[in-house]
C-alpha cells in the first residue's frame, strides 16, 4: 500500500465527516440528476488519454490554488482556503462564514502537480444556498480552472461525478496516488436528514492543459 492510500485510510472517518459540519439547512433538496453515478453503479472507465479522450498534459511545479472556477455551476471564487486537519484530526472545511469560497486540502500535491488535488466547498450551510449549489448542473466534459499562486491556470475536464453515502466514502479512489495530475472536487448531496445531507458528490477530473 503507497504512503498516500495508508494516509488516506487512516482519514477514512474524517473525510467522511468532513463535509457534514454546517452542510444542509433551509436550502431545497439535493439529490443529484441522473448524470451523476450512484456509489452502487460500475463508475465510467478513465481513458488511457485522460478525461474525456484528451491528451493528458504535463504535470506543473508545485503552486497553491487562488482562485477556482467551474463555469458550468456558476462558480467563479477567490481566495482559496488553505484546509489542514482539525485538532481532533477531522479534515476541516470551509467554515458557514465562508459557504461562498471553496477550500484546498494543503496535505496533499497543488492542483497540477501530479497525484489528487482535493477541493471541498458547500452545497449549502444553515444560511442557505452556498458556492456549489449548482453542482447538479456540472456534466462530464465541463472545465474546472484552477488559477495558481504562480499566475498559471490548471485546467481540468471532469471524467466522473458520483454520489456516495459519506459512511462509504472511497478514500482510496479520492486520496490514492494518480500517474497523472487530477482534481476532486467534493460536496454535499442527498435529501436532508436530521438536519445534514448524508451524501457526497465528487467531481474527479484530469489536467488537459
Amino acid at each position: 500500500m503507497s504512503r498516500a492510500i495508508l494516509r488516506a485510510a487512516l482519514l477514512l472517518a474524517p473525510v467522511a465527516l468532513a463535509t457534514l459540519t454546517g452542510c444542509g439547512g433551509a436550502a431545497p433538496a439535493a439529490t443529484p440528476p441522473a448524470h451523476v453515478v450512484p456509489t452502487s453503479a460500475a463508475p465510467a472507465p478513465a481513458t488511457a488519454s485522460g478525461a474525456a479522450g484528451a491528451a493528458p498534459a504535463a504535470p506543473m511545479a508545485a503552486s497553491e490554488p487562488v482562485r477556482v472556477r467551474v463555469p458550468a455551476a456558476g462558480v467563479d471564487t477567490s481566495p482559496v482556503l488553505g484546509l489542514g486537519l482539525a485538532a481532533d484530526g477531522t479534515v476541516e472545511v470551509p467554515s458557514v462564514a465562508d459557504g461562498d469560497k471553496i477550500g484546498w486540502y494543503t496535505k496533499g500535491v497543488t492542483p497540477g502537480e501530479t497525484g489528487p488535488a482535493v477541493l471541498i466547498g458547500h452545497f449549502d450551510t444553515a444560511r442557505g444556498p452556498a458556492v456549489l449549489k449548482d453542482v447538479a448542473k456540472v456534466h462530464t466534459g465541463d472545465e474546472i480552472t484552477v488559477t495558481r499562486a504562480d499566475g498559471t491556470d490548471a485546467v481540468f475536464r471532469v471524467r466522473e461525478l458520483e454520489q456516495v453515502d459519506k459512511k462509504n466514502f472511497p478514500t482510496a479512489k479520492v486520496y490514492g496516488d494518480t500517474a497523472r495530475p487530477e482534481l476532486r472536487l467534493i460536496t454535499c448531496g442527498g435529501d436532508i436528514t436530521a438536519g445534514h445531507r448524508p451524501d457526497n458528490i465528487i467531481m474527479y477530473a484530469d489536467l488537459v492543459r
